[in-house]
C-alpha cells in the first residue's frame, strides 16, 4: 500500500501525486518550427524480441500501479471498447477486442490503441490463444508512431496488477498460490511470482487440458528448480491448495463456489468468470480497477451481480443498507483508503483489464526503443528503411 506520508511513497506516486490535471492539453514535444521538420508517416515497429530487450529495464508493477493511480485520478481517457465475436470453422470462440486510452505519463500525456485478437482453438495450432499489436499515437498530430507487438506486454501487465495487488491487498504471510488455467498468462504470472515474492515455495496447477497443465509444469521445473510445482487432476484440489488463488482461464460459465475456498484467501479473479455470485456476496472486500468498466458489461459474473444490485460501489449511497460493496482500487495506492486484507473470509481482486496499461507499458518500451535506434522504421508514404541503416 502506498503510505500518505510523502516520505515514505514510491517514486513514482510522488511523481503522480505532484503532476498537475492536463488531461486533454496538449503536449509540445518541439518547437513549431522543429515540429514542421517532422516527418508524420513514419512509424516504429517493435517485435516481440525487441520488446523484451526493452522491458528488461523497466519495472512492470511500478509502471501499472502509476497508471492506475493516475486513473483513479481522473488523468485518464478510456473509451468504450469495441468487441466483435464470431465462430470459426471449428465452431469455436473467435473475438476481436479494440481498446483506445490515454494516461497522464511523465508530465504529458499518451494516446494509443490495442487490438488483441483471440481463438479458444489456437494453442491446438500450436500458437498462442491472443495476438495482436498497440499503435501509439503522437500527442500533436494524432498519427500512429510506433506499432508494438501485443501479446507479451498484455501478458505482462495482467500479471503485473497481479503482483500489485497481491503484495497489497493479499495474506500478509503465504508460501504457496494456486493457479487456475495453465496458458500464456499463467506462465507469465509464474515468472512474476518468482521475481516479486521469493518466499513463495510452491505452485499449485490446474489446467482443463491436462496437456497444458504438464507443459506449464515442465518450463517451471526447467527455470525454476527451486519451486515446489503440484500438478492438480481438477479444480477443486487446486483451489484448496492454498490461500492465495489465481483464475487465467476462458470460461464463460462460473464454476467455483465459496465453500472451495479456505478462509483468508486471496482471490485474483482476473479472467473474470470462473468465480460463482456467491463468492461476491460473501468476500470480505472485492477491489476493481475501474468501478464503471466493470458494472457495463453484464457478460461478466460481477457485472451482472452489479446490474442486479447485490454489490454496489462503496460511493454509492445504496452502500449503506447491508450490500456488498466493489471497492477501487487505485485508492488504496494512493493512501486515501486502508487496505483490507483476508482474515477470516475472502477478498477478492476483480480487474476488468484498462488498455491505459498497455498504453502506459509501451510508451516505456517506446521511449528506450526510439533511444537505441531499435525496430523497424516504415514511411506510411512509401519508404522503408531499417532503423539501423
Amino acid at each position: 500500500m502506498c503510505d500518505p506520508e510523502i516520505a515514505d511513497r514510491p517514486a513514482f506516486l510522488n511523481a503522480v501525486l505532484e503532476q498537475p490535471d492536463t488531461v486533454g492539453a496538449p503536449r509540445l514535444n518541439a518547437l513549431p518550427g522543429e515540429r514542421a521538420q517532422v516527418k508524420p508517416d513514419r512509424i516504429r515497429i517493435l517485435d516481440r524480441a525487441t520488446v523484451t530487450h526493452c522491458l528488461a529495464e523497466i519495472d512492470p508493477v511500478s509502471v501499472v500501479e502509476s497508471a492506475v493511480c493516475e486513473h483513479t485520478l481522473g488523468r485518464s481517457d478510456l473509451p468504450a471498447e469495441g468487441y466483435m465475436a464470431w465462430e470459426n470453422s471449428a465452431g469455436a470462440y473467435t473475438r476481436s477486442v479494440a481498446m483506445l486510452g490515454g494516461v497522464q505519463q511523465g508530465g504529458s500525456m499518451a494516446y494509443g490503441i490495442k487490438l488483441i485478437n483471440a481463438s479458444v482453438t489456437n494453442p491446438a495450432l500450436g500458437i498462442e490463444r491472443a495476438g495482436g499489436f498497440t499503435v501509439l499515437f503522437d500527442p500533436e498530430t494524432a498519427r500512429p508512431v510506433t506499432l508494438i507487438e501485443a501479446g507479451h506486454i498484455s501478458a505482462l501487465r495482467t500479471a503485473a496488477y497481479t503482483m500489485s495487488s497481491l503484495r497489497t491487498l493479499g495474506p500478509t504471510d503465504f508460501n504457496a498460490v494456486s493457479i487456475i488455467g495453465c496458458g500464456t498468462i499463467a506462465a507469465m504470472h509464474a515468472k512474476l511470482l518468482v521475481q516479486y515474492f521469493p518466499a513463495v515455495r510452491e505452485l499449485h496447477l490446474y489446467d482443463i487440458d491436462p496437456a497444458r497443465t504438464a507443459a506449464l509444469g515442465r518450463d517451471l521445473a526447467t527455470h525454476c528448480p527451486d519451486l515446489k510445482v503440484t500438478e492438480h487432476p481438477d479444480v477443486e484440489s487446486c483451489v484448496k491448495a492454498s490461500h492465495v488463488v489465481v483464475t487465467l482461464t476462458v470460461s464463460s460459465e462460473p464454476y467455483i463456489p465459496p465453500g472451495w475456498f479456505a478462509p483468508g484467501t486471496f482471490i485474483a479473479h482476473v479472467s473474470l468468470d470462473d468465480v460463482m455470485p456467491a463468492v461476491f456476496l460473501e468476500a470480505e472486500a472485492i477491489y476493481v480497477d475501474d468501478i464503471d468498466l466493470v458494472r457495463d458489461n453484464p457478460r461478466r459474473v460481477l457485472g451482472s451481480v452489479m446490474r442486479a444490485g447485490d454489490v454496489v460501489a462503496d460511493t454509492e449511497s445504496s452502500s449503506a443498507h447491508g450490500h456488498a460493496l466493489a471497492r477501487r482500487y487505485g485508492e488504496i495506492l494512493l493512501g486515501r483508503e486502508e487496505a483490507i486484507r483476508p482474515q477470516d473470509g475472502l477478498v477478492v481482486s476483480n480487474p476488468f483489464g484498462m488498455a491505459i496499461l498497455d498504453v502506459a507499458v509501451c510508451q516505456e518500451v517506446a521511449a528506450r526503443a526510439e533511444a537505441a535506434g531499435l525496430g523497424t522504421v516504415v514511411d506510411l508514404m512509401g519508404d522503408r528503411e531499417r532503423s539501423d541503416a
